[in-house]
């Protein structure tokens, strides 16, 4: 495995590999949901490439940018067992130069949800991504179903821009409990942990009733509500079923449907998804 934290270097590494390049764009402090991503690229491609960079265009004011947590020998050494070909590690001076002034922004769909809550989030996101793709030139880039949104403005972006590479989404890693695999886990104490199941339990119900035979969005949303209400650690930012392409509010829940949520449990903010009635490789994900 080779570490880069120049663009020049990687570049020139980079332009040894003549097959399929699998990319997974991480923020670092990897856990079992990227690794399911770096095992999805090495299945699907010849060689794998691996970013960590904590982007601090995402981030706003009142975010964990400063206490994200890091640790990148951990890091490295989890990457390595796993294969992976080539690693880009950049400080923040390589990507963002002084004098930069370039975004990238993706327009209706990052207006809502997330976006309405974190201004200014995914033009760091569209950002950075787009400098990564520009970099790493892969041939297809993994991300999760947990940031659903996420990957939505990834793929418009991609189809918008004409960009030559395809992007995947993977099924969300969780845990054996249910609760989706996320760095700010680690932020949760014990009873918060607990209460943290609220999300993943309340997607659970919401399947349950469509599966059930209800179709009126606005009755699956307000049950979901109710049931998170339940948890007095538990603070809703939204609920959302959505077209998984516009990400529109849906009124009638015909498949594919995608819901998101966003729920704060004490002082962290936690995020889950789940499509209902299709599958990632046949929808907008």
């Amino acid at each position: 495995m080779k570490v880069f934290s120049t663009i020049a270097d990687f570049r020139e590494a980079r332009s040894q590999i003549k097959d399929r390049v699998g990319f997974v764009p991480t923020m670092g402090y990897l856990h079992e949901g990227h690794l399911a991503l770096v095992r999805w690229a090495r299945g699907d491609c010849d060689a794998v490439a691996v970013s960590i960079f904590v982007n601090p265009t995402q981030f706003g004011p009142n975010d964990d940018f400063a206490r994200y947590p890091r640790d990148a020998d951990r890091d490295l050494g989890l990457l390595a067992k796993e294969g992976v070909d080539l690693v880009f590690m950049p400080r923040g001076e390589e990507m963002y130069p002084p004098g930069f002034s370039s975004w990238v922004e993706v327009g209706r769909l990052t207006e809502r949800l997330e976006g309405a809550f974190r201004p200014a989030h995914f033009r760091g996101v569209a950002t950075v991504v787009t400098k990564l793709f520009n970099i790493v030139q892969p041939t297809r880039a993994y991300f999760g179903q947990k940031d659903a949104q996420q990957a939505a403005v990834i793929k418009r972006m991609v189809r918008d821009l004409n960009m030559n590479l395809d992007i995947v989404v993977v099924p969300t890693g969780r845990e054996g409990d249910g609760l989706a695999i996320s760095s700010r886990n680690i932020y949760l104490d014990s009873e918060e942990r607990r209460a943290a199941l609220c999300l993943w339990n309340s997607l659970r119900r919401a399947e349950d009733l469509w599966s059930k035979g209800e179709r009126d969005a606005e009755t699956i949303r307000q049950k979901m509500i109710s049931f998170i209400q339940q948890e007095p650690k538990a603070k809703i930012d939204y609920v959302s079923i959505a077209d998984p392409e516009t990400l529109e509010e849906l009124i009638e829940v015909k498949p594919p449907a995608l819901i998101l949520l966003a729920v704060w449990i004490g002082k962290t903010r936690l995020i889950d998804a789940l499509l209902l009635g299709g599958n990632l490789s046949e929808s907008a994900l």
